[in-house]
């Protein structure tokens, strides 16, 4: 059992409550329902606030909303054991073979696991990286070109047609305005105001000169 398919669980459950008339929420049953890992594995697989989100609006005690959500998770296909804590938490315990069975699911799906068509015939453009030559790469350029690429890989499994846009900037005004800096710096005279004042722009000047003594 995943986090999502206990969320429907719990929406599932909710919903019945309300069909019944056991529970009265005047902003409807919400779609979702945040599932979240337990800090200390004593409080089982997964732990939710959801009877203290909702007990005051269904003018119920978050506790007592929450054994109710317990007693119809309980008799669920999967779940184990439910257990009510503090004011109103749940914390889910789920079957062994129901977590088995996530990973047979991967391994029976292959490459196209989590793949769906949400976004089908959608066109999204992702923008990341922006590899200046008029500064030093360092690790944000790294870090976010994982990012940038792994939001596309994303998209693109949800259906996505994507196009990745990063760039290799070596046009433009800000790369006259680099050479006029690294002419200055070569020269030993002022950097011009607009230019670019950082110490590797020395140190490059100084190696391009040493390459190329008759450049100046």
């Amino acid at each position: 059992m995943t986090p999502d398919q206990l969320s429907d669980a719990i929406v599932a459950a909710l919903t019945a409550l309300a069909d019944e008339g056991a529970l009265s929420l005047p902003d409807g049953v919400p779609t979702q329902v945040v599932v979240e890992r337990p800090r200390s594995k004593e409080h089982g697989d997964y732990a939710t606030n959801v009877a203290l989100q909702l007990g005051k609006k269904a003018g119920v005690a978050p506790r007592d909303l929450a054994a109710l959500l317990a007693e119809r998770l309980r008799q669920v296909d999967g779940i184990a054991a439910v257990d009510v804590a503090g004011p109103g938490f749940l914390n889910v315990t789920v079957a062994a073979g129901a977590q088995g069975e996530v990973a047979a699911n991967v391994v029976r799906a292959g490459a196209s696991y989590g793949h769906t068509d949400t976004l089908g015939g959608r066109r999204v453009n992702v923008e990341f990286i922006s590899a200046n030559p008029t500064g030093p790469l360092h690790l944000g350029h790294t870090r976010w070109a994982v990012v940038g690429d792994a939001i596309g890989r994303v998209l693109e499994a949800a259906g996505a047609k994507v196009e990745r846009e990063f760039y290799i900037n070596d046009r433009g005004s800000q790369m006259d305005k680099f050479g006029a800096s690294l002419d200055a710096a070569a020269r030993d005279v002022p950097v011009p105001e607009d230019g670019y004042h950082g110490l590797y722009v020395h140190e490059l000047a100084q190696r391009v000169v040493a390459q190329e003594p008759g450049i100046l």
